[in-house]
This record gives structure tokens, C-alpha cells and sequence, in this order.
């Protein structure tokens, strides 16, 4: 049976308490005590952190979810992903440095981040800035100049692991426990065998799924999943 592709992305607003770590408790607990969790006056690692891991393993998550976190907190932060065809120069205001899809960089994009990296540990203006960094490899295998590529790895480097299927399944039941849903294994395993895999286009799907549901006021059953896509 082919797999269905569905473009839907991850689920708005990231937060570190909605990251499920499963093999990555390790990295959320560093990114925890790093933020400060939520201490507005908390001290800043100047040890730069890099996290690498495949597709789906919840990196972009994590880092939009520390980014928004010390925006709570009054910070000001730098973020550059692959996306970001012009790099502004680095800003002095800046109490952190995210650099996201790091392993897609182009030429401009890695002389942005190569300048904000080294203004940020050794800043002209103020204390060193913690550098937040995600790619899919590890530091050592990244397709960029020498002199970024080393930085990348300088500091603490961790490896994010794909959820299982039996921990997808669990937090796809908690999900929908949350919302008053009641879903079969039978609807959990046809999403987890029709479906993007990754954990945020599942919880997208949940939630599109959800109001769908409640729109024609209908149980969650396969069917009702179809009609849906049919519908869009």
C-alpha cells in the first residue's frame, strides 16, 4: 500500500512541555536547564549546543520552542534557517544565536552564520551569547566551510532518535484522550500506515481530524479520516 503524503507541517506554537522526548531526554533536559525553565534573570551557557538527527526527530521543534521561550523571558534572538535567503548582520540586542537546518546552508547563509557564531561567543558589546544549532548529520559529516563545520561541534553535541511506533501510537492516544476523542487502533495504525510519520504532521493530523469530527458531528473512524481527505 503506497504512503499518502500530507504536507501539513508541525503543530503550531512548539513548546518544550509538548516535545515528547522518548531517547531524547538527554537534550531536553540540557535545553531545560539552559533556558533557565522560565527564570527571567537565568544564566546562559556560552557552550554552544548542536543537535543532529533525521527528519521527523523533533529539531526545529526544540529550537522554536527555546527560541519562544526566551522571548517570554524578555530576550531578543537571532534565528537563521534555510529558508532566510538575505542573513542580516548580527545584532548586538541579541541574547541568543539559533541556527536551524544547518546542513542546508548555501554560501551566503554559511558566512552569516560563521560571523554570528564568533560574535556570539566573543562579543564586542556585552557577554557571550549561547549558539543553538540543528542539522541532520553530525557535526563532523556537514556539507559547510571548515571553520563553521568545527564550531558546530565545539561545544555539546546531541543526537535526536525517531520515536518508535508503540511510543507514536502511545502519544497519539494521549493526544486524543486530551480532546475528548476516543481512537481505535484501528484509525492509530491506518495514520501511522498511510501517513507522514513524523510526529508533528501526526499531531496535525489529529487535530485536523479532530475538528473535522466535531464539524459533522461523527466518531473518529477510518471513513470519517477519508471523507476528510477527500473533502480538502
Amino acid at each position: 500500500m503506497k504512503q499518502l503524503a500530507l504536507d501539513i507541517g508541525l503543530a503550531p506554537g512548539p513548546t518544550l512541555d509538548s516535545f515528547h522526548a522518548g531517547e531524547n531526554t538527554a537534550a531536553l533536559q540540557h535545553l531545560r536547564l539552559a533556558v533557565g525553565d522560565g527564570a527571567p534573570a537565568a544564566p546562559r551557557s556560552p557552550v554552544p549546543t548542536y543537535l543532529w538527527g533525521e527528519h521527523g526527530s523533533g529539531k526545529s521543534h526544540l529550537l522554536k520552542a527555546v527560541s519562544e521561550a526566551l522571548r517570554e523571558q524578555g530576550g531578543s534572538i537571532g534565528w537563521l534557517d534555510a529558508s532566510v535567503r538575505f542573513p542580516t548582520a548580527f545584532d548586538d540586542r541579541w541574547t541568543a544565536v539559533v541556527l536551524d537546518e544547518v546542513h542546508l546552508y548555501n554560501t551566503a547563509q554559511q558566512a552569516a552564520a560563521f560571523n554570528w557564531f564568533v560574535n556570539a561567543i566573543s562579543p564586542a558589546v556585552g557577554a557571550p551569547r549561547w549558539v543553538l544549532a540543528a542539522g541532520d548529520l553530525p557535526p563532523a559529516d556537514l556539507p559547510l566551510r571548515d571553520d563553521l563545520r568545527s564550531r558546530l561541534g565545539w561545544g555539546d553535541v546531541f543526537q535526536l532518535h525517531l520515536l518508535d511506533d508503540a511510543e507514536r501510537r502511545a502519544v497519539l492516544r494521549e493526544e486524543a484522550g486530551a480532546r475528548g476523542i476516543a481512537l481505535s487502533e484501528e484509525v492509530v495504525g491506518f495514520m501511522l500506515a498511510r501517513f507522514s510519520r513524523d510526529l508533528g504532521s501526526l499531531m496535525e493530523l489529529l487535530g485536523k481530524l479532530d475538528s473535522f469530527a466535531l464539524q459533522t458531528r461523527r466518531a473518529v473512524t477510518i471513513p470519517l479520516l477519508k471523507t476528510m481527505l477527500e473533502t480538502e
